[in-house]
């Protein structure tokens, strides 16, 4: 059994992503309706089982603040990611556009190296003000590499998968690795 720790990026202003990560946390037994912003950096500690395997990662994941006026401050804390759940709110096609934005940032810290993630539709309980239609996202989301889901947090829907699907693609990269080291001996 191996237990790995990662350090996952959330990205973007008032799309649901703190909630996403404290549903997350608490396994869907806390969802909180009313969030203030996000003002520097919230951590969120929570161990995911790798499924088919005997091993987990611990994701370490920085819940950070997206508005420009913090971005400067938060340098320091995107340094070195080892995987990025971009999430965006479906009913607000900007928070959709911000997506590139972030994950060309997040990407600049690594260079030259792959860094695996999702993106993340939330509030698709929100059907009829939806103003990013999934298959776009999707083909977005494709295009560079991501996975891609929707969730609804307030309706505690799919709220677990992107995470587990980080925690599975980082496990992958460890894997790799080890293949590699073993070649070499």
């Amino acid at each position: 059994m191996v237990k790995l720790a990662a350090k996952c990026i959330l990205a973007d202003p008032a799309v649901g992503k703190t909630a996403l990560a404290q549903i997350f946390r608490s396994d869907g037994a806390h969802f909180q309706k009313n969030y203030t912003l996000t003002t520097g950096v919230d951590l969120v500690v929570k161990t995911v089982p790798v499924s088919d395997t005997g091993d987990s990662v611990e994701l370490f994941i920085f819940d950070s603040a997206g508005k420009e006026l913090f971005s400067e401050m938060l340098d320091k804390l995107w340094e070195s990611p080892n995987v990025l759940c971009l999430v965006y709110d479906v009913t607000n096609e900007q928070s959709f556009t911000n997506c590139s934005k972030w994950l060309e940032k997040a990407r600049s810290q690594i260079p030259g190296t792959s860094l695996p993630g999702v993106l993340v539709g939330n509030k698709a309980d929100l059907a009829s003000r939806r103003a990013v239609d999934s298959a776009q996202a999707r083909a977005w989301a494709l295009g560079q590499g991501l996975e891609c889901f929707e969730t609804s947090v307030k309706e505690m829907e799919n709220y677990e998968a992107p995470f587990h699907c980080l925690a599975k693609q980082f496990h992958h990269l460890y894997r790799e690795k080890v293949e590699v080291f073993q070649a070499l001996l």
